[in-house]
C-alpha cells in the first residue's frame, strides 16, 4: 500500500506542524535512517520549523496594538487585555 503524501506545511496548524516536527526529530535522533531518508526528513523538518516560526510571529503581532503617543503619532505596544 502506498504511503499518503504529507500535507504541505503551509496547510498545517501550529499544533499539527509542531507534532510532526517532534516525530521527525525523534527519527533523526534514532540514527537508524539511511542518508537519503535522513536528508528528506531534515528538509521536511526545516519546512515545518519555518511554518511554526511564521505562525508564532503572526500570533505575536496580533498581541500588539497601536496606541496614540505623547507626540501625536502612534506607538506599537503589547496588548493588555482587561
Amino acid at each position: 500500500m502506498a504511503k499518503a503524501k504529507p500535507k504541505d506545511p503551509q496547510d498545517l496548524s501550529y499544533e499539527e506542524a509542531f507534532d510532526e516536527l517532534e516525530g521527525l526529530v525523534e527519527s533523526l535522533e534514532s540514527g537508524e535512517l539511511k542518508l537519503e531518508d535522513a536528508l528528506a526528513v531534515f528538509e521536511r523538518g526545516q519546512a515545518l520549523a519555518a511554518r511554526c516560526s511564521d505562525l508564532l510571529e503572526s500570533a505575536q503581532l496580533r498581541l500588539r496594538q497601536l496606541v496614540p503617543s505623547d507626540d501625536g503619532g502612534m506607538s506599537l505596544v503589547d496588548f493588555e487585555g482587561d
